[in-house]
């Protein structure tokens, strides 16, 4: 079976955008600015002979860009249309033996087999603010992990000070002031596909992971880099947006601003006593 046949009956909006997600995003000059600068904290985490869980693997660059370094990796995604694209650039990169993929969503992490723990988990770009119960993941995610083992979790903020800026210059309140919202936005992701997304901040993070999980670190991801959507502008200035990444590498350690970027990368690590009833 196919794995776009996996998930029958179960929404999948993100299939919508999975042809051109690369193009759009991966691709573009914010996309590769955003996730090197992630990469650049995968390196610190996880090792050669590491054993990570992907949680929202979107096409797959992530785990490739990790099985390069000797690292094996369970790229999951809720998309059928996402894993089947991860797993032909697996493919074509030779990374088979390392990288398994797998049709999976974030809230069904606990179905995953409990003999065979991880040393460590690892999301980017959203792909959980796009669950609704994150208390539930965190919970499922403690079961599969090692004692001692880190999740470094990349999420959307709450407060995106390029998103403020950018749509009150183009008169759209709404947008710009989205992410205020407690109850999250009914965001449109292509025509047809919508999905509930929610902008946490890392108290509330910290506070849902815990007691299973230590809050170790915050990281700002796109402080000075704008976001995705900024694109056309980041085209016309390439040397601004260079301007803007090593900006980005300082700002984004920097307390209090760190925590206004398009993302905020969490460090958490899993508490080495096992907690009653996880």
């Amino acid at each position: 079976m196919s794995t776009t046949q996996q998930l029958q009956g179960v929404a999948a909006p993100f299939d919508a955008v999975a042809d051109r997600y690369d193009e759009t995003f991966s691709s573009s000059t914010i996309g590769r600015a955003q996730r090197g600068a992630v990469w650049r904290q995968l390196e610190k985490t996880f090792r050669s002979g590491d054993h990570i869980l992907e949680i929202g693997c979107g096409t797959g660059v992530d785990a490739c860009f990790l099985a390069e370094r000797g690292v094996t990796v369970l790229a999951c995604d809720s998309s059928p249309q996402m894993i089947d694209a991860a797993a032909r650039r697996v493919r074509q990169n030779g990374l088979q033996a390392l990288v398994k993929t797998r049709v999976l969503r974030g809230e069904d992490i606990s179905t995953l087999p409990p003999d065979d723990l991880f040393d460590g988990a690892f999301s980017n770009f959203g792909a959980l603010n796009c669950v609704d119960d994150v208390e539930r993941v965190a919970h499922s995610l403690a079961r599969v992990l090692k004692p001692g083992a880190t999740a470094v979790l990349c999420w959307m903020g709450p407060r995106c000070v390029w998103e403020m800026i950018w749509y009150l210059a183009h008169a759209d309140k709404d947008k710009a002031f989205r992410r205020f919202k407690p109850e999250g936005v009914n965001a449109r992701i292509a025509d047809g596909a919508f999905i509930q997304v929610h902008y946490p901040s890392v108290r509330f993070l910290a506070r849902r992971f815990a007691p299973e999980f230590r809050l170790k670190g915050a990281r700002g991801i796109g402080v000075v880099v704008p976001p995705s959507y900024v694109e056309p502008w980041a085209g016309r200035h390439p040397r601004l947006l260079q301007v803007c990444e090593q900006v980005d590498s300082w700002l984004g350690g920097c307390p209090g601003v760190r925590l206004l970027g398009d993302h905020v990368l969490v460090r958490l690590q899993r508490e080495q006593t096992a907690v009653s009833g996880v």
